[in-house]
């Protein structure tokens, strides 16, 4: 009976971690200038592969450009029971030849009353390229593998996976908006909408 409940606690609470294991790529490959803080805040909605229509939340993160070519960012993201906390380094390894290009490995960990604990490793592979002085467009593939923690269940680990197209949009010289689609290509990924904005302090 104990390893029924603890079956049925399982699958009920899967839809919660395949939505939010995810603070959102928002960003094009290139990194945070070299002595410059960033903050971003984007809504996030999920739906699809069996996600209620109505989870959504929202992710803050903030990071500093330690080099031209190397930043370090952090953040939360919060759900309705659900809590994420984690951060990523970006090493910017190709500038427009003929594109962008950063690798982006990171952790978090999962928290809350409707979700499992667990600790992630994170990795985005992320392109982007100049289609304006103001516009660019992006795409990345976002990886997140999870292992569970919780004492309530055993071999519960699992792996999302994302195709992630985006825009990012200057308004002004500190301030971008961005949106992006995630588009999960497996059964634990769900997809989402998110749009934000992104400040910079020089």
């Amino acid at each position: 009976m104990r390893f029924r409940l603890l079956v049925l606690s399982f699958v009920l609470l899967l839809p919660t971690l395949s939505f939010a294991q995810n603070f959102g790529v928002m960003e094009s490959a290139e990194t945070i200038d070299r002595g410059n803080f960033k903050l971003r805040v984007n809504p996030m909605l999920f739906f699809g592969n069996d996600v209620p229509d109505d989870q959504q939340g929202v992710a803050f993160m903030a990071g500093y450009g330690f080099t031209d070519k190397f930043d370090v960012e952090g953040g939360a993201a919060l759900y309705d029971g659900v809590h994420l906390f984690g951060g990523n380094a970006e090493f910017w390894v190709m500038k427009r030849k003929p594109f962008d290009l950063s690798i982006i490995p990171g952790l978090h960990v999962t928290r809350g009353d409707r979700a499992l604990d667990s600790t992630g490793f994170d990795l985005t592979v992320l392109a982007s390229k100049h289609m304006t002085p103001r516009l660019d467009l992006y795409g990345g593939l976002d990886f997140a593998f999870e292992s569970v923690t919780d004492d309530r269940v055993s071999d519960a680990n699992y792996k999302t996976v994302h195709l992630v197209p985006g825009i990012e949009y200057k308004v002004h010289r500190d301030v971008d908006l961005l949106a992006e689609i995630g588009i999960g290509l497996n059964k634990a990924a769900a997809n989402y909408f998110s749009a934000g904005v992104a400040f910079y302090l020089r």
